[in-house]
């Protein structure tokens, strides 16, 4: 029996900029956010960078920019409204719903390594109707911690006994990169997704998809090499 080179491998995906394009329903929260908490948006403060960090993160860093502190308040206000109507705004990109159909079909196992609550990134899998191709979403915790890439990466790696020459990471920030490989783990940047200019380049993927249906392919090819590199 010929088995396809995917068979027994693992392959973790980014959410946010990955599989889903949640930009516009994460900047119309922040700005209802701040509306609700007495500031104006300011029009020429840049938004774009805000899909992927963990929440507290960009919270944090937004709120600065009207010297406000209270982070804490703003997330529970975040979550109400994301919740509420942002998570609505979350289609699935061009071609990544074939993607992971393909990479499913081939013999690899799904995970979901997301910066987003677990619980929301899987209430959005199935509004899409992509949960089931997943055998296990990980992501933070109600209260958005426990949201770093490298940890999350990690727990699925120790959780189902994965060996690291025969997973990689799929993501579109220097985050999924980083995360991958702090784990010895070999990563794929997309270039559809929100990183900014050189983000990617810096930091370092294995190789750079810029079409969702390159996508099985190159993860083939990247553990094709992580094997030869074991066995060399």
């Amino acid at each position: 029996m010929t088995f396809h080179p995917l068979t027994g491998s693992s392959v973790l995906f980014d959410l946010d900029g990955t599989i889903i394009d949640s930009r516009t329903g994460i900047i119309a929260t922040i700005r209802q956010v701040l509306e609700e908490m007495g500031h104006t948006p300011d029009p020429a403060h840049d938004l774009n960078w805000v899909v992927g960090p963990p929440l507290r993160d960009l919270i944090g860093e937004i709120l600065s920019h009207y010297g406000d502190d209270r982070c804490e308040e703003a997330m529970v206000c975040y979550r109400k409204h994301y919740e509420a109507e942002g998570m609505h705004k979350t289609p699935v990109f061009s071609g990544m719903r074939e993607a992971i159909t393909e990479i499913g079909k081939a013999g690899a196992t799904l995970y979901i390594a997301t910066s987003k609550p677990k619980t929301l990134a899987r209430a959005i899998l199935e509004r899409n109707g992509l949960l089931g191709h997943f055998r296990e979403v990980y992501g933070a915790r109600p209260d958005d911690s426990g949201a770093e890439k490298p940890e999350l990466i990690a727990s699925v790696l120790s959780d189902h006994g994965i060996e690291k020459h025969h997973a990689i990471m799929i993501g579109d920030r220097r985050f999924d990169i980083s995360g991958a490989h702090a784990n010895n783990i070999r990563a794929l940047g997309v270039s559809w997704g929100y990183s900014g200019e050189g983000e990617l380049l810096d930091a370092a993927p294995e190789a750079i998809v810029s079409v969702p249906t390159d996508l099985a392919e190159l993860v083939t090819v990247q553990l094709q090499a992580a094997l030869r590199h074991v066995h060399a």
